[in-house]
């Protein structure tokens, strides 16, 4: 499994080890994710996704369905999620 926020798409950056002796040896910087379970109220549904920690608190600020109907306009949201958002959401909605 690829390491890269399924909402926002944040996904890991190269640098540089820095030792005493200024040396500098290439090294990654992973995004803070955690596999969460979201229960999408609207269409009586949970999903699992793995999310970095911003997504988390954005999440809980403004609720799942609307991050993953921003995501999906952004084009950052994955295949799978988007998918999952067009056959339960889309048709409920309408």
């Amino acid at each position: 499994m690829s390491r890269i926020c399924e909402l926002t798409g944040k996904r890991s950056i190269v640098g540089n080890h820095v030792s005493h002796a200024n040396n500098k040896t290439k090294r990654r910087f992973y995004p803070n994710l955690q596999k969460k379970s979201f229960f999408v109220p609207e269409c009586q549904k949970t999903i699992v996704a793995k999310v970095c920690t911003s997504a988390l608190r954005t999440i809980n600020k403004n609720g799942i369905l609307v991050c993953l109907q921003d995501a999906y306009k952004r084009g950052t949201l994955s295949s799978g999620l988007s998918k999952w958002l067009a056959r339960n959401v889309h048709h409920r909605t309408k």
